[in-house]
């Protein structure tokens, strides 16, 4: 499945029952797009055993690292369920957290169990915003026409994911660009894909929250529009301005089936 072109290699897990080191291992090895099938993840389809959520979701980097969230998964994650007979909304588990799903035809919205603040931060002269969106991120605003320069973006971008200030686990990298007051390009360096993706969820959103950031703007309900290589997604958030908070996350666009298979384990 992709979501607006970011791409995972998705199973239900309920049977075949791999455990998260047996994961992690398979990961690098379905991921690679020359010797496997190819994909930024996998994510496995399970029940959650502890009953606070009704599925859990485990997801993997291509190098078989663990991701605290990711947002363009989680929508494909919501469809597949739905596919497998889960109603239309349900809640899922990733690691501690609940998330709510709502799955309409080829549109997935995930509703975030998150409240975050925007921290300026200087590395090295340039300006970043931190910004945690279950899972680290920086964010950098550019002109338009850097986004273009792939090869300085991934420079860049790793160049910052390695930062020894944001060691040990490293961050994802965000480079934007405002097109008006509720809308943004955006290109995201991933941590454990270590390359541009042409889609990042909780990139999308951190990138929606610097921007309206950037803007100054006031307190209320915000619905942005995140262009991305591989299309578009919509962040809805809430801000008070008073605590400098954001909550009320919730994440749209499209998820998407290409194909289903055997693979042979």
């Amino acid at each position: 499945m992709h979501g607006a072109g970011n791409d995972f290699i998705l199973f239900d897990n309920r049977g075949i029952r791999l455990t998260n080191e047996e994961l992690s291992s398979l990961a690098p090895t379905v991921c690679n797009r020359k010797f496997g099938i190819g994909a930024d993840g996998v994510i496995a389809l399970q029940f959650d055993e502890t009953k606070k959520a009704d599925l859990v979701m485990l997801y993997k980097n291509p190098d078989g690292s663990d991701a605290g969230m990711c947002g363009n998964g989680a929508r494909c994650f919501s469809l597949f369920a739905v596919t497998l007979g889960s109603p239309n909304k349900f809640t899922f588990r990733v690691h501690d957290k609940i998330y709510k799903a709502t799955v309409q035809k080829n549109t997935a919205t995930v509703a975030f169990p998150l409240t975050t603040r925007v921290l300026e931060q200087e590395i090295g002269g340039q300006h970043l915003m931190n910004i945690y969106t279950n899972t680290e991120h920086v964010v950098c605003a550019v002109q338009e026409h850097h986004l273009s320069n792939e090869e300085v973006l991934v420079n860049q971008g790793r160049a910052l994911r390695f930062h020894e200030d944001f060691h040990p686990v490293g961050t994802n990298v965000n480079f934007i660009s405002g097109v008006n007051k509720t809308q943004l390009c955006l290109q995201t360096y991933e941590r454990g894909v270590e390359n541009l993706t042409l889609a990042c969820g909780t990139g999308a959103i951190a990138s929606a929250l610097g921007w309206h950031h950037l803007q100054q703007a006031p307190s209320g309900n915000f619905n942005y529009k995140v262009k991305v290589k591989g299309g578009t997604l919509n962040v809805k958030f809430s801000f008070d301005e008073e605590t400098k908070q954001y909550n009320n996350i919730k994440l749209k666009g499209p998820a998407t089936f290409v194909f289903e298979g055997e693979y042979y384990l």
